[in-house]
């Protein structure tokens, strides 16, 4: 199977091979480019793959006027959304002005 029918699964997976061989640092100087060189080629591809993922799903994701709703979602979202519960999340900043409080 040609790499450009290879599912995207089935090329990471490859590429996943070729760092651990490279890694291993036991081949020649001229095989280890040529694996360097089909590694960056599967790479290339796997994030041109995202990227067509990506802009499909927002695609899908756009409100009635068309404009994208875009929303990023973590493995906790994930769990809150299967419990039903929504957790939020309030970054804040200490005030540089508070700088004498230090206990350092």
């Amino acid at each position: 199977m040609s790499e450009k029918n290879q599912t995207f699964e089935a090329s990471l997976q490859e590429l996943e091979k070729i760092v651990r061989r490279l890694e291993d640092g036991d081949l020649a100087l001229e095989e280890s480019l040529k694996l360097f060189e089909k590694g960056v080629k599967l790479s290339r591809e796997c994030q041109e793959r995202l990227n067509q993922a990506e802009r499909r799903i927002e695609i899908l994701l756009k409100d009635e006027d068309g404009s994208p709703i875009l929303q990023a979602i973590g493995g906790e979202d994930l769990q809150a959304e299967t419990r039903g519960t929504k957790n939020k999340r309030r970054i804040v900043f200490d005030n540089d002005d508070d700088e004498d409080e230090s206990p350092f």
